[in-house]
Order: C-alpha cells, then sequence, then structure tokens
C-alpha cells in the first residue's frame, strides 16, 4: 500500500513551520509502520488540515483507512491525490487495492496497470497487481507480473520466492525450485524460501530432502510456525513419528490452540497405536474448532479401532452434518455398514463419495471390493482399474484386483496384480498370501508355501495365511509340528466362528483336520450364508413353484448343476446318468457351469441328457436362476458344493422347489437353501444327523457310482503271462487286457485256463464260485511281449493283433488315454514298468498326498513291517511330498527302497495299473472315492477303516456294495490285522482278489443302469413329500431296487 507522505519542498512556510510539519509527517510514518492507525490518522488529518493537497498525506491517509477497512474513506482520499496529481502513480496503486477488496478485480487491474504504465518502476504495483490477476485467475498474467518486477531489481528474493510459489501452484516444480534456490542465494538466511523449497522437494516425493529444508527453516526462525507444521507432516508421511510428534508439539507451543495441528498429532498417535492417546488429541482439536469435519472422521477412525463403532459411527455422521460432501467420512462410514452386513448402504455411500470426488482411489477400491462380494465381477474390475489410475502405487487394489480376476478364471492377470502390489510395498503381508493362493491353485506347491511363510513373518496374527500354509504342508506331507498345528487351527477356528466372522479353513478342507462335526458344519454355514448376502441384493421376489407336473406331462424334471461336465472325476463317474433316466418318467436338464472343454465327456452328456445349458454364458446368476425357473425344474442337484466352480448362488435364489446336494462333494452345505443329501446308511448313519443341515436321502446300496464299465470295458478281463512264477500263478506281474482278448488269445498255443477260487466257494469247483483267469506260458510269443517291455518299444503285432507297451497308450490314441474312449489294441501293463519287485506283496495307495497324516503312515509302516516281503506304491500327488514321506518313513525304522513312487498318470493308465497291486490299503483321514471306484475296478482289494465324516466313510460304503464287508475295520489295529494277513496269507489274498474280481461285475457297484433306476426311485420320493405339502424329512427308507437286466 502506498502510503508515503511525499516531498513538501514546495511549501511556502517559514522553516520552523516547515520542521513542525515533517516532523510530525514522519511520526504518523513511523506510527503506520507500528500499526498504530488511529494515532497515525490523527496526527495526518492534522497535517491534511495544514495542506489539504499535499499528495503525500493525502496517500498515507488512503493507506490507513484501508488497514482499517474502511474502503469508502480510502478511496476518497486516493481520489483526491490523484485529482492533485494525474500522474501520481501510487493513488492509482491504493485505488486497485480498494477495488480488489471489494472484488472488483477487472477495476483493479486496470487501476494497477494504469499505474505500472505511469512508473514502469513501481515494485508495488506489479505485485499488487499479480495478487489481483491471481484472484482473476490469470495465473500466467501474475507470473509475467513477478518477473517484470524482477527485471527492475534481480535482488527482490521475497519477490522471487511469491514467484515460486506461483509456479508451483502451476505445477512447474523446476522452475519454483529455480526460485526459491535464487532467492537463497540472495539472502541465505531467508527461512520462507529454505521452507518454500522443502514443499517443492516433498511434492517431488524427496522426503528426506524436504525433511532437510524445512529443518534449515526453522533453525533459521525457530518461531516458523509453518516450517514446523511442514516438518511434521513430511516426517508423518515418512513414518518417523517420534520426529513429527516433536514438531507438532513445538508449533503447539508457539500456537497451543492451532487445531489442524492437534488433529494432526492425533494422527500421528493413531498410526503409532497410541489409540486413547489419538482421541484424547482429536477430541481437543474438535474443541478447538467445533466444525472441523477432519477431525471428527479422524476422531471415528480411532474409535472404530478401538471398537467403539456405535460412537465411530455418529462422529462420521457428525462429520457429514457439517460437511455433507466430505468424501473420507462417506467412505469410512460405507465401511461400517459393510461390515454390519448393510450392503446396499456402503454401495450408496461409496457411490456418493465418488459423486462428491470422482478420484477418489481408496473409495473405488471399496466399492469394487463390494461388488466383486456381490458377483458383480466386471464392475468391479472397472473400479479396480480406476483406482490404480488414479493411484499407480494403490498397492490395495492390485491385489483386491488379482482377487477379482482370480475369481474370473484369469490366473496370469491375477498372477501380475498380485506381484505388482508386492513390488510397491514387499512388507504387504496380504499380497503375499494372495500370491500363495495363485501358487497353491496351481500346484506351485514349494512356492505357496514360500510366501505363506513370507506373509506370516510380516503378520503373525494372519489366520488366512496360516490355515492355508497349514493346508500347503498337508498336500507335501510336511508334519513338522503337526499336533500343534492342528491345536492352533482348531483354535482359529473357534476364534473365528465365536466372533462370527468368515473361517479361514475352507468347508472342502475341514475333513482333514480334528474338528468338532458342529464346527465343520458351521463353517459351511457361514460359506452357505455369503452365497444368501449376494443373493439378497438381487432384490428378486421368490419363484413360485408347481406342486404338480401338468405342465411336464407328468414327467419329473430334474436338474443336475456342476462345472465338472468334462474331463473331471465327476463326470468319469456320472456321465452315463443322465442318458439312461427313463424318458417316459424324467425330462433331464444339465446345467454346465463351466465352459466346453471339448472332450468326449462332455458332448456325452449334452448328447444324452434331454436339454444341456451352459450357463457359464450366462454370469448374471439372477438371470441364470431365471433360466433354470423357466425351464420348470422340479429337483436340482448340486453336483459342486463349495469346489472350484460352483455357483450355490443359484440354489440360494430357489430356482427349484427341491434341491439335493450329490455326489461331487464330500460333506454338507450347512445351508438352508439346500433340503437333501443324497447318502446312503453305510456313508450317514441316520445317528449322525447332526453332521448335516439336509435331511439325509438314502440310496439303497451306496450313493456312489462309477462309469468304469462304460469307460473301462477293456479291463473287464484280463490274461497274465506265467512269469517267474516258480509253480505260482499270480495275476498281477504281467496282465494283458483288451477288448479283442479274448480273439487274440484263441489265436495262441498253449493257454491254460486256472481256476481262481472265491471265498465263499467252498472246496467247490462250480463255474459260480471260482474264476477262469487265462495264462499265456512262457513262449517266444510271451517273450516278444517281454522283449517289446524291455526296450521300451510302443507296440508290436502277433497274428495280426496289436500289441501295446502300457506306458505308451497316449502316444497312440491320447482320447484312450484320458478315458474319452475304448482303446483297441492288446495293452500289457507290468510291475517293472513301475519298477515293483516281482516277488513282493505291493501295497497301494493311489491318493493325493494330502489325504495321509502321519497316523495313517504310522499303521502302513507297521503293515510293512509286519510284512518283511512287501512295499508300498504311492504316487508322486505331489513331486515335492516324496521326500518328506521318505523321511517320515525311514524315522519309522523303514528303508527307502520299501517305498516306491510313480508319477500321475492318464487316467486309463491309472486305473489299469492298479491291477499290479496286491492291495489298496485306503485313507482312513479321508477315503479314496473316486480312486477307491478305480482300483476295485481293477480288481485289487482295498483296506479301509471308517471314521466319522462322510468323507472318511465312502469306502466303507464301496466295499458293502461290493459285498466285501471284510476289508472294512473298525480299529486302526483291526486295520493293520487285515492287511497283514492279506500280505501274508497268500491263498486269503487270491481268494479276495477273486471276489473283488466277480463282484465289481455281478454287484451293483459299478451298474449304472441300476443306480439311475434306485436314483429315480429316491426322486419320486423327495416329489411325493413336497407335492403333499410336507416339509423336507429324512427318507431313509430303503426303495426297493429294481432289477436292471
Amino acid at each position: 500500500m502506498a502510503s508515503s507522505v511525499g516531498n513538501v519542498a514546495d511549501s511556502t512556510e517559514p522553516t520552523k513551520r516547515m520542521l513542525s510539519f515533517q516532523g510530525l509527517a514522519e511520526l504518523a510514518h513511523r506510527e503506520y509502520q507500528a500499526g498504530d492507525f488511529e494515532a497515525a490518522e490523527r496526527h495526518c488529518m492534522q497535517l491534511w488540515r495544514q495542506e489539504p493537497d499535499n499528495t503525500g498525506v493525502l496517500l498515507l491517509l488512503s493507506s490507513i483507512h484501508f488497514q482499517c477497512r474502511r474502503l469508502d474513506r480510502s478511496a476518497h482520499f486516493s481520489t483526491l491525490a490523484i485529482k492533485q496529481n494525474p500522474l501520481l502513480a501510487e493513488a492509482y496503486s491504493n485505488l486497485g487495492n480498494v477495488y480488489k477488496e471489494r472484488g472488483q478485480l477487472q477495476e483493479a487491474i486496470e487501476h494497477y496497470r494504469h499505474a505500472l504504465r505511469l512508473k514502469p518502476d513501481f515494485i508495488d504495483g506489479y505485485i499488487n497487481l499479480a495478487a489481483a490477476l491471481v484472484a482473476a485467475g490469470d495465473m500466467e498474467g501474475a507470473v509475467q507480473a513477478y518477473v517484470s518486477a524482477l527485471q527492475y531489481n534481480p535482488d527482490l528474493y521475497c519477490v522471487r520466492s511469491d514467484l515460486g510459489n506461483l509456479l508451483k501452484a502451476l505445477g512447474r516444480l523446476e522452475e519454483a525450485k529455480a526460485c526459491y534456490l535464487k532467492a537463497i542465494e540472495t539472502q541465505p538466511n531467508f527461512a520462507v524460501a529454505w521452507s518454500n523449497l522443502g514443499c517443492v522437494f516433498n511434492a517431488q516425493g524427496e522426503i528426506w530432502l524436504a525433511i532437510h529444508h524445512f529443518e534449515k527453516a526453522v533453525t533459521l526462525d525457530p518461531n516458523f510456525l509453518d516450517a514446523y507444521i511442514n516438518l511434521g507432516n513430511v516426517l508423518k508421511e515418512a513414518r518417523i513419528f517420534d520426529r513429527a510428534v516433536a514438531a507438532y508439539l513445538r508449533a503447539l507451543s508457539l500456537s497451543p490452540n492451532h487445531a489442524v495441528v492437534h488433529g494432526n498429532l492425533a494422527c500421528v498417535y493413531y498410526e503409532q497405536g497410541l489409540i486413547d492417546l489419538a482421541i484424547d488429541t482429536y477430541r481437543r482439536a474438535i474443541e478447538l474448532q467445533p466444525h472441523f469435519p477432519d477431525a471428527y472422521c479422524n476422531l471415528a477412525n480411532a474409535l472404530k479401532e478401538k471398537g467403539s463403532v456405535t460412537e465411530a459411527e455418529e462422529c462420521y455422521n457428525t462429520a457429514l452434518r457439517l460437511c455433507p460432501t466430505h468424501a473420507d467420512s462417506l467412505n469410512n462410514l460405507a465401511n461400517i455398514k459393510r461390515e454390519q452386513g448393510n450392503i446396499e448402504e456402503a454401495v450408496r455411500l461409496y457411490r456418493k463419495a465418488l459423486e462428491v470426488f470422482p478420484e477418489f482411489a481408496a473409495a473405488h477400491s471399496n466399492l469394487a471390493s463390494v461388488l466383486q462380494q456381490q458377483g458383480k465381477l466386471q464392475e468391479a474390475l472397472m473400479h479396480y482399474k480406476e483406482a490404480i489410475r488414479i493411484s499407480p502405487t494403490f498397492a490395495d487394489a492390485y491385489s483386491n484386483m488379482g482377487n477379482t480376476l482370480k475369481e474370473m478364471q484369469d490366473v496370469q492377470g491375477a498372477l501380475q496384480c498380485y506381484t505388482r502390489a508386492i513390488q510397491i510395498n514387499p512388507a504387504f503381508a496380504d499380497a503375499h498370501s494372495n500370491l500363495a493362493s495363485i501358487h497353491k491353485d496351481s500346484g506351485n506347491i514349494p512356492e505357496a508355501i514360500a510366501s505363506y511363510r513370507t506373509a506370516l513373518k510380516l503378520k503373525p496374527d494372519f489366520p488366512d495365511a496360516y490355515c492355508n500354509l497349514a493346508h500347503c504342508l498337508q498336500i507335501v506331507c510336511d508334519w513338522t509340528d503337526y499336533d500343534e498345528r492342528m491345536k492352533k487351527l482348531v483354535s482359529i477356528v473357534a476364534d473365528q466362528l465365536e466372533k462370527n466372522r468368515l473361517p479361514s479353513v475352507h468347508p472342502h478342507h475341514s475333513m482333514l483336520y480334528p474338528l468338532s462335526h458342529a464346527f465343520r458344519k458351521a463353517i459351511a454355514e457361514r460359506h452357505g450364508n455369503l452365497c444368501l448376502d449376494k443373493i439378497n441384493v438381487l432384490h428378486k421376489p421368490p419363484y413360485e413353484h408347481p406342486k404338480d407336473l401338468k405342465a411336464s406331462e407328468g414327467r419329473l424334471r430334474v436338474g443336475y448343476v456342476s462345472s465338472d461336465f468334462g474331463n473331471h472325476p465327476t463326470s468319469h463317474l456320472m456321465q452315463s446318468i443322465p442318458g439312461m433316466h427313463n424318458p417316459d418318467k424324467f425330462e433331464v436338464f444339465c446345467y454346465a457351469l463351466s465352459p466346453d472343454d471339448g472332450t468326449n465327456f462332455r458332448v456325452k452328456v449334452m448328447g444324452e441328457a434331454n436339454h444341456f445349458i451352459d450357463l457359464s454364458q450366462i454370469p448374471c446368476n439372477g438371470k441364470a436362476a431365471d433360466r433354470i425357473h423357466q425351464d420348470g425344474v422340479h429337483i436340482l442337484v448340486n453336483m459342486n458344493g463349495y469346489t472350484k466352480g460352483a455357483r450355490n448362488e443359484l440354489f440360494a435364489l430357489r430356482a427349484a422347489p427341491i434341491q439335493a446336494m450329490w455326489l461331487g462333494y464330500p460333506g454338507t452345505s450347512g445351508a438352508p437353501f439346500m433340503d437333501y443329501i443324497i447318502s446312503d446308511q453305510e456313508t450317514s448313519p441316520i445317528k449322525g444327523t447332526e453332521q448335516y443341515s439336509e435331511k439325509l436321502a438314502y440310496m439303497p446300496n451306496t450313493f456312489f457310482i462309477g462309469d468304469h464299465a462304460n469307460m473301462f470295458p477293456h479291463l473287464k478281463k484280463k490274461a497274465v503271462i506265467d512269469f517267474k512264477s516258480n509253480g505260482h500263478i499270480y495275476d498281477n506281474r504281467i496282465v494283458l487286457n483288451g477288448i479283442d482278448l479274448k480273439a487274440f488269445l484263441d489265436s495262441l498255443p498253449d493257454v491254460k485256463m486256472v481256476k481262481m477260487k472265491c471265498p465263499d466257494s467252498g472246496d467247490s469247483t462250480d463255474s459260480n464260485s471260482a474264476l477262469n483267469m487265462p495264462v499265456i506260458p512262457m513262449n517266444t510269443i510271451a517273450e516278444a511281449v517281454i522283449e517289446m517291455i524291455n526296450r521300451g518299444q510302443i507296440q508290436i503285432t502277433i497274428n495280426g493283433f496289436s500289441i501295446s507297451n502300457g506306458l505308451a497308450t497316449t502316444q497312440i490314441n491320447n482320447k484312450a488315454a484320458t478315458g474319452e474312449e475304448v482303446p483297441r489294441t492288446i495293452i500289457v501293463t507290468t510291475r517293472s514298468q513301475y519298477g515293483l519287485p516281482e516277488d513282493a506283496v505291493v501295497y497301494c495307495n493311489f491318493n493325493q498326498l494330502y489325504k495321509i497324516d502321519p497316523s495313517t503312515l504310522k499303521m502302513w509302516a507297521n503293515i510293512l513291517k509286519r510284512v518283511p516281503n512287501s512295499v508300498l506304491w504311492l504316487l508322486r500327488f505331489p513331486a515335492v511330498g516324496e521326500p518328506n514321506i521318505q523321511q517320515y518313513a525311514q524315522n519309522m525304522g523303514l528303508a527307502q527302497s520299501r517305498i516306491i513312487f510313480s508319477p500321475v498318470a492318464p487316467k486309463e493308465e491309472h486305473v489299469r495299473r492298479g491291477q499290479l497291486a496286491d492291495v489298496c490299503l485306503d485313507t482312513p483321514l479321508c477315503n479314496g472315492h473316486t480312486t477307491g471306484m478305480d482300483v476295485l475296478w481293477a480288481g485289487t482289494p482295498m483296506v479301509t477303516m471308517p471314521g466319522e465324516t462322510l468323507a472318511s466313510r465312502v469306502a466303507a460304503s464301496q466295499l458293502t456294495c461290493l459285498g466285501c464287508p471284510e476289508l472294512i475295520a473298525k480299529t486302526r489295529q483291526e486295520y493293520e490285522d487285515v492287511a497283514v494277513k492279506l500280505g501274508t496269507d497268500l491263498e486269503y489274498l487270491k481268494m479276495i482278489r477273486a471276489k473283488v474280481w466277480k463282484q465289481r461285475i455281478s454287484s451293483s457297484l459299478f451298474n449304472t443302469k441300476q443306480y439311475t433306476m434306485d436314483l429315480e426311485q429316491l426322486y419320486h420320493q423327495m416329489w411325493e413329500c413336497y407335492s403333499t405339502g410336507n416339509k423336507p424329512d429324512h427318507l431313509i427308507k430303503a426303495v426297493e431296487t429294481t432289477d436292471s437286466s
């Protein structure tokens, strides 16, 4: 503000009077500079009365009135000065100040520019013009004004610092930095420039340089409040919390009632985990500034952390009353609503936060997470991408987007997201855990174990990582601290269930751990509730279902829902059933949850079901359920449970009036939307109904089925070569199988038939109680076959028949290898192909290794010790488990040679080579289900010991149906004894093997036609119960089995 009293040399008064006037003018000016505007005005008025035309006095009066916000008086005196001297630049500048204060920016700018035309080197004019141009939004014009001032006086370090501020605001950080450096060069002790330079370094991410410059600023000016605040802020950002606290406390010593500093200090206390201190400090900030929405929001965060959720919610709402567009409060309140289960309100609040602040990365990420939970994966993906666009180093968004991509089966995309999250934040435990899950699902178990362990090092209290690590260790049979691990798992589940959280143990893994039935059921129930949460947001009204069969012309419409219609064990078991239903009484719908894999398994189900619908093309659960309901399905069958690819939301929507679990999942759904679980009295005894949320629906024999007779008819018959028999004919050293086996044998000389007695045949040699096994003697033909195997040839021709090496099925016919087609050659399978001793008793187990636990291996070791000439044949399933098993076995006193491992084989070879074993030792923890059927179809007896879970009783059900109860043990000791008897009493072993070989054909175990007819009767029972208005109840009365012959 131009306030000079000007030159008074034109006065004609005597010298004494001039001195008096000059002294009074200087006094008034000193008073103005000191801020004593009242005294300055009083003395100026005396001067004005003496010389009304003195422009210096008029300018000073204009300035005094401006400082006292008497704008009209200020303008009046500026105008009087201009009248006295129309070329007085300072008067135009003062008048411009008045216009600027009134908001009349254009008039202000015009007056400043006129002042500068009158006086081009008028520094204050340029400074005032720059301020007005900034207020008018003309930033470039303001820059030029400052530059012009500095051209007249390059040493104006304050002006250069102000120019730096303007350039910094324009994002021209390097130019701003140059201005501050020049200001410091001009005046090294100019603390403001040091502080401003610190702000530039902070904006450029140069945290340590920023800290240095802020510290220099407060060293130069120990009372520099803003520099202390800036220093505290950057130290807080750098997580140097102790020094940040010191900076904020120094700022508060300079300004004790600075609410923002109290708020920032509270944020540091919060980050330090000093929640109570943070709460008190936030409250102080609010006390000082009651209308402080940031403080209320942050106070709410601290209260929520402490567990005071209700009070936190109140604080967020207070922040929103003060500022309805407070985006952080909208986002954080949405988080509370989400945790309370109010998903719709959470979504509304997230969307409102994004309306207010579209570039709010955290809100995009949080909304995406809820949308993912609702199954809206594409929309979730869009918001995650927005979050990352806004904040390219947003590690949480990358990790969560990886989860979405994983759910969308984009494994590579998920892997990239998790990897990027870890690159951004190497200490991000959740991302390490998520990366581990991708490795785990991809079969890279060692990598998964390493990543889970990293996650737990970073975050020791991490239940999800701990339980998944435990499962990985189970997969590779790493039993280090096994008992302690089991105890901790149970403790984690108990705590999570008590707090109503989703347990970290997956339902499908719960049978592997020593959990109570109540815990296993509760784990499944929580996952069922997740499905209900997803469908609740669809607001679909309940479907209306028919009570009669008029619309279907008297036929029951059954819908099979599975993600496994393709090359999967479930299809291997049931692929023939859709086509075997009675078309007069049943209309069959198969709903695929996965795309076509191009296999014959898919083709068969598609061709034989009345209707085949690919629901993978209808990703919306609501629309997919609509489709099922429109089809008028009466009984909807869930074949996935909680396995990969499941869409239990379809069942949660109640697309059909009756819904049943069947075959694909070995446990309860725990869900109120599943009415029945199809089982049998051996697998699910009625005394154990508390394990199930569903009602039990019994099949008359076993609920399990296998399509082996259709897939592997070439294994119905076999012949053996009499190789190193020493008078004993073995049925599993060198075995030949084939559709054309009989014709081939008829072409050979000297083939003899050996009768294999069954246990129930006594001494009789009647054909009903004995089996005839063709035996090829050692001759040139047998030698040619053995030479083919020894030389590793793929196949040879004998008498016009193709004889193939059992290891070469994939090279000969890949579809035959996968079980999609029946092999057309005579296949030779030998113990030598797998490194099995010719003269040993071979026990086997072809399950995945996770089903083996320490107590099971201990039983097996005991058996091998009691049967000296015996080995155990296992699979590298996975290969990394082999050294662990070998080490534990050696610790139990077994030589490494007693356990033989083979790689996992294609399906046909896997089933066929089971013939080479003498006895299968089942895993009591979780039985071989499909594997049990495979080994029994190969004619190999299986010893089992049923437990209490469904998964541990399937093998007993299979053996009961097969008619071999003598292979079912009640205790560990009995299990060992049965296995030892089979290994030491070779005549007994031969009889049991003959019995299994016979019963697999004559019993109902592999009779899919009879099974389908029994299943149909069970479906009719379900419908009768529903159509008569009754609620589902246990259907445990044995249905009458109809002979399928």
